[in-house]
């Protein structure tokens, strides 16, 4: 018996389809329900699903207004604010195709990105770095949109572009993946397969607005069934979503690992009645926390696995029983396998290359520009993911872990080959080399390990690193080393530098 499990197909998506329109169906149904709630200390800020529709359709057309024309693209550089998500649909709305982006991107990271895709216009902030652009949106302008009769949305073949994501690549060049309307449809498979989500629903998600985990999770899911978001305004602290879960009412909670972490502590209790269950995903979460927060609610928490190419698609459900150490199961309608280095399905009970069948409509169009990596991610009828696992004959599956050198930070696949390419030109360095560690239970960090002449400033360190690299790529020390560990062959044992901190932190 081999680690292949099909749990059948999917219902297929329309064949006239636009995933903005999908989004806000149910403003036509329930125009004045609440769709959004931004929870601040003492009040909330709520948008109807008229209100939200409303706005969408309205920038649609102040992007026709601007000249954009359909195929386009436009790279959103805002803030954590509820324009970033209304943006995005915006765009999707008229067949503008956006990049959303992390605003802690820096500088000379957007620089590549613009580089890279030639978006024709750009979003901006002010506070967000950017580079300067010939067609500049700023937030003001953007907010006046929102105002103007609404676009029609655009409808044609769900398998056309809808937006890109990036991804950190395995080479240390960051990935532009393109994904198709239908991409959204897909994401129905979560509705029972992870979330057990339905109208009634208020879905509190720890994230920010500006982040794909949100967006998808927390906002575009429950609309697209009628159900309300609740969003935490910017800055909110971890050790008051408790509260917040409590006096809003809120049915589910998403978060990445991380954030439990931080307000599960002391034993502390969670006087939520209405809450059914925690949703994580982004990293594998320790079985401490799962406990913790089991302790606290009296609810579950359940992962799900998933990677920017595929969204979420193996995930523990709301009654689902699983084997201990387990994920979850492929959720219905997806085809999953374990491959061996041969790209042929392993035997149950044996590590193997969790792969997506070709056929999900949640996968990705491809990479942009990058053609030739693309076909290299599939092996005959299979997308290969390069993360181990192991299936039982039931199909709950174990995530093991990667079979390449990615780094996870704070929820944020990072390449140690993107930050040491960022930092081979800081002076007085011979050789450098980048990994994360587990500095506590439950917390990884990124380390730089580097060779030179003498010890190195560590201030003067961090700030050469962060004017090239977002914040969550900065690796969290630099410590020097007398040489970096190397194989038979002579290349680095990236794996052995986890040897090199432990001495080190404990000095």
């Amino acid at each position: 018996m081999t680690s292949v499990f099909d749990q059948g197909s999917a219902a297929p998506c329309p064949s006239t389809f636009n995933m903005a329109a999908y989004v806000l169906a149910h403003a036509a149904k329930h125009p004045d329900k609440t769709a959004l709630s931004v929870l601040h200390k003492d009040h909330t800020t709520d948008w109807t699903f008229a209100q939200i529709n409303a706005a969408v359709r309205g920038i649609a057309q102040g992007f026709l207004e601007a000249g954009l024309q359909p195929g386009q693209r436009i790279l959103l550089r805002l803030g954590n604010r509820p324009e970033y998500p209304l943006a995005y649909l915006a765009a999707i709305a008229v067949d503008l195709i956006p990049i959303p982006t992390s605003p802690q991107l820096t500088e000379k990271e957007t620089q590549f990105i613009i580089d890279d895709l030639a978006p024709e216009a750009i979003l901006h902030e002010d506070g967000v770095a950017c580079p300067p652009h010939s067609k500049r949106i700023d937030i003001q302008d953007l907010t006046a949109m929102m105002l103007l009769p609404g676009a029609e949305f655009t409808f044609g073949p769900p398998d056309r572009a809808a937006y890109i994501v990036y991804t950190s690549g395995t080479s240390g060049k960051p990935r532009a993946v393109l994904h198709a309307h239908r991409a959204i449809w897909a994401r129905r498979m979560m509705h029972d397969g992870w979330y057990g989500l339905h109208h009634a629903d208020r879905m509190l998600h720890a994230g920010a607005f500006n982040w794909t985990y949100t967006m998808g999770t927390g906002l575009m899911d429950p609309w697209s069934v009628g159900a309300t978001a609740l969003i935490p305004s910017p800055n909110t602290a971890p050790d008051v979503l408790p509260g917040l879960m409590a006096r809003h009412n809120a049915t589910l909670f998403a978060a990445a690992p991380g954030v439990y972490r931080k307000f599960l502590k002391d034993d502390q209790k969670l006087n939520a009645p209405a809450l059914r269950h925690g949703l994580s995903a982004g990293e594998k979460m320790s079985p401490a926390i799962q406990q913790a927060w089991t302790d606290a609610s009296g609810t579950r928490v359940l992962e799900a696995y998933g990677l920017s190419e595929c969204s979420t698609f193996i995930s523990a459900a709301p009654k689902m029983d699983i084997p201990k150490g387990a994920t979850g199961r492929p959720q219905h309608g997806r085809k999953i396998a374990l491959l061996d280095a041969h790209g042929m399905p392993v035997p149950i009970g044996t590590a193997g290359t969790i792969a997506v069948h070709k056929s999900d409509p949640g996968l990705m169009i491809g990479y942009v520009n990058a053609a030739t990596e693309t076909a290299q991610r599939f092996s005959g009828d299979w997308f290969v993911t390069g993360d181990q696992a192991q299936m039982d004959a039931a199909g709950y599956i174990t995530y093991l872990g990667r079979n390449d050198d990615m780094m996870n930070a704070g929820g944020f696949r990072v390449s140690p080959l993107e930050v040491e390419a960022s930092l081979n030109a800081f002076p007085g360095i011979e050789a450098i080399a980048v990994t994360d560690v587990e500095v506590k239970p439950d917390l990884r960090v990124i380390m730089a390990f580097y060779t030179g002449p003498k010890t190195l400033d560590h201030k003067t360190f961090t700030a050469f690193a962060s004017d090239r690299l977002a914040a969550y790529k900065v690796p969290r020390d630099f410590i020097h080393v007398a040489h970096l560990p190397t194989g038979a062959n002579g290349k680095l044992a990236r794996a052995q530098l986890q040897r090199l901190w432990r001495p080190h932190d404990q000095t």
